[in-house]
């Protein structure tokens, strides 16, 4: 973050100083956690359902914070901040904090005014913010720009899916005078959710990747989901102003926002109207896809390691926005075939000494993406025995039922050899696998984690091929860490604790 004195903060937020004359300046990093704090820090508190940010001022302070940003008075110097009219208290946020008053909406709406001062003292030439949003894809699109824009400037994104009302101006106040871009990806529970986060820290250049149904119960229907996506590109600057909207021709729910917005659009897709396209696309036996890439500036040569034909499209939208900001094809196609894999729990392949190969992808599940996982997993094992350990898609609505029904006709549509359904929330799962066709044991279903781990420990050989995906609700990372754990733990896998405070959906 720049540096700001506690008292140009409290004029910021509209706040008061506590236990300080408010001469301090902060120098150090915004923190909702003590133990991430650094010397010259400012410390958030956040009232939560089980622990308290306020009961932590003192030992915030002992651990180098400068002061806390709060909702009350603390023992330690603070800016309090003024508490929000109470049809202000968004929902949404008293949810994410946990809190009964409304306070920790009061610190978020005061952190989120932190982050669009610094964001808009740091914007123009310098500072480009790169906005995602999608019912699926975020996160690994989010990484994957992130690492073409690194070797043009210094870069800050997100880690996981802080994608939130927390999330994404704690990210924003990542960026200091010397960083280029900002890349944050935007999610939404609601209508209003995108333009309120858009307003944080304003995109110049804004990525619509897809309209699925995550979340479709929330919405009402898939044009509700793409009216609320569309709130990006309204938010970009014009064409004049450098506003671009980089949509995806392939969906035609997102290539419908063109009309929506007054920044450049620049199409992505395979179709032969994108600008930014894929041709040749093949995939090798892991799945991982190589093609050719069409742009107006050249075409280059692409073979991503990452997993799943899917990854195709999120390249491309990555190469749209890096082609933007000045790399040229060659560049992006080297470093696409290059990429790294950052956040955990999304397409994460590993392969155990006896062969047996996990697909860990349980971060989270919709629809689309349970498809594209299987598809992957069809791909990896045509020599080889696959397993599909599937659990609940959350949040669906009336859907719910259909959705279930149609990914267990899927799995034996794509000639998977073993589906395991985990939970009676996805039982339709089991049912349509057995209406499509399926037979004796090849779909079964079980009532929790702990039976796919005994099930799984007991009939896995070796060389066979695992998928594990769920909405996050189902914590279905249990059984990948189950799996690969060593043999005297992995019948005895705690539950995993998220390490990412999101809005836990995908929308």
């Amino acid at each position: 973050m720049i540096v700001l004195s506690l008292a140009e903060i409290a004029e910021i937020v509209g706040g008061g100083l506590h236990r300080t004359d408010g001469t301090a300046e902060v120098t150090g990093s915004v923190e909702f956690d003590t133990r991430r704090l650094t010397p010259g820090g400012l410390f958030v508190a956040l009232p939560g359902e089980k622990v308290d940010g306020h009961d932590f001022a003192a030992k915030a302070v002992e651990s180098g914070a400068v002061a806390v940003l709060a909702a009350r008075e603390v023992d330690a110097p603070a800016v309090i901040v003024p508490p929000l009219d109470a049809g202000v208290a968004h929902e949404r946020s008293v949810a994410l904090t946990g809190d009964k008053d409304g306070s920790g909406a009061a610190v978020l709406a005061a952190l989120a005014k932190l982050a669009r001062y610094v964001v808009d003292k740091l914007a123009g030439d310098q500072l480009t913010v790169v906005g995602i949003t999608g019912s699926s894809g975020k996160t690994t699109t989010k990484d994957v720009i992130a690492q073409l824009l690194e070797p043009l400037g210094p870069t800050v994104a997100p880690p996981g899916s802080f994608n939130n009302e927390l999330g994404h101006p704690w990210t924003a106040l990542r960026s200091d005078a010397g960083t280029r871009h900002l890349v944050l990806e935007l999610s939404a529970r609601g209508p209003g959710h995108i333009a309120e986060l858009a307003a944080i820290a304003p995109p110049r250049i804004g990525v619509v990747l897809n309209v699925g149904s995550a979340h479709v119960g929330e919405f009402g229907s898939r044009d509700g989901i793409a009216k609320t996506k569309g709130e990006l590109v309204e938010a970009l600057p014009s064409a004049e102003n450098g506003g671009v909207a980089i949509l995806n021709a392939d969906d035609p729910l997102v290539a419908a926002m063109a009309s929506r917005t007054t920044a450049r659009v620049v199409f992505v897709g395979e179709s032969t109207s994108a600008q930014v396209r894929a041709v040749d696309i093949t995939l090798d036996d892991e799945a991982r896809a190589s093609f050719r890439l069409i742009t107006p500036d050249g075409d280059a040569q692409v073979k991503l390691p990452l997993y799943g034909e899917h990854q195709v499209g999120n390249a491309l939208s990555a190469a749209a926005v890096a082609l933007e900001l000045g790399s040229t094809p060659e560049e992006i196609g080297a470093r696409l075939s290059g990429l790294e894999r950052r956040s955990a729990r999304r397409m994460e392949v590993t392969t155990r000494p006896d062969g047996v190969t996990v697909l860990n992808d349980s971060f989270n599940a919709n629809p689309e993406s349970m498809r594209a996982a299987l598809k992957a997993l069809a791909s990896m094992s045509t020599q080889r025995r696959s397993w599909a350990v599937l659990g609940v898609m959350g949040e669906l609505g009336d859907d719910a039922v259909e959705a279930h029904d149609s990914i267990g006709r899927l799995v034996v549509r794509l000639n998977i050899d073993k589906l395991v359904v985990v939970g009676q929330e996805a039982a339709t799962m089991h049912q349509g696998a057995h209406q499509e066709g399926s037979w004796g044991e090849e779909s079964i279903p079980v009532p929790d984690v702990e039976a796919a781990i005994a099930l799984l420990h007991d009939q896995l050989r070796a060389g066979d091929v695992v998928l594990v995906k769920a909405s996050k609700v189902a914590a279905l990372w249990r059984v990948a860490d189950a799996l690969l754990a060593p043999p005297e733990a992995a019948l005895a896998v705690p539950p995993s604790p998220s390490q990412e405070r999101s809005n836990g959906g995908d929308a």
